[in-house]
Formats: structure tokens, C-alpha cells, sequence
């Protein structure tokens, strides 16, 4: 069994988290330059097994989709293109930057831990992970 990777796409940082290899527990793994995200998850790719991906689909509030999508469909066509064996499955991502800071203030960070806008990143990963975790 491979792992699961999810990804929280940014203009500048991309969060990042990944499954075990059971895929039963999420842990977030890093944030990334966005620039830098294909040479990363290639990277990460040919070191790991990852069976699929999980990418964060911002929707509005009446379901449609967000102004930031038009930026993360050349991504996903870019990804599909540089790593075509690995599938990619989106989920709605709504709430998981407040639900991040949310968590952070319940694990006692301090404020100026909870303005590093990477962790945020990379613990809203960890949510859109988990929230697939828990569907599937």
C-alpha cells in the first residue's frame, strides 16, 4: 500500500501532508514555494510510494467554484503530465484555513506561531487529508 499525499495549492506556498503507509493516520509534512512544487513532489515521489493524490477544490459558499481555481487547473494539468501514474482526486476545501488556525489556538500556539502563514498551509493539507480519510 502506497501512500496518500494532499495538497493545499497557494499562489505562493503550497501546503503539504501525507498518509502513512497503512493510510490511517495524517500528518502534515511540509510547505512549499509553489514554484517549486513539481520538483518537489517528483522528488518526493521517486523516495516514497504515493498511490494517489489529494488536491483541495475551493468552492464559494453556494457551491461554485472559487476565483482561485483558474490557478490550480494548469497545476493539475502540469502534475498529470510530469507524474501520470499517480491519479488525482479533489476535495472541498472550505473552512480548512480557519479550521488550521482553529486547531493552532486549541494546541496552545502562541500568536505569532499561528501568523506563520506555512503552518497554516501545511496543517489545512493535514485537514483536506484527513477529510478524505474519514469519507473514504
Amino acid at each position: 500500500m502506497g501512500r496518500i499525499l494532499a495538497i493545499d495549492f497557494g499562489q505562493k506556498r503550497t501546503g503539504i501532508a501525507v498518509t502513512d503507509e497503512l493510510q490511517i493516520i495524517a500528518s502534515g509534512l511540509t510547505t512549499v514555494a509553489t514554484e517549486q512544487l513539481i520538483p518537489f513532489l517528483k522528488d518526493y515521489c521517486s523516495k516514497e510510494k504515493v498511490e494517489l493524490f489529494i488536491v483541495g477544490k475551493p468552492k464559494q459558499m453556494n457551491n461554485s467554484d472559487s476565483e482561485s481555481e483558474v490557478f490550480i487547473k494548469p497545476f493539475l494539468e502540469k502534475l498529470s503530465k510530469e507524474i501520470p501514474t499517480i491519479p488525482v482526486q479533489r476535495i472541498d476545501e472550505r473552512f480548512t484555513s480557519k479550521m488550521a488556525v482553529q486547531s493552532m489556538i486549541a494546541g496552545g500556539l502562541k500568536k505569532k506561531q499561528r501568523s506563520n502563514k506555512a503552518l497554516v498551509d501545511e496543517i489545512s493539507a493535514t485537514i483536506i487529508l484527513q477529510s478524505y480519510l474519514y469519507s473514504s
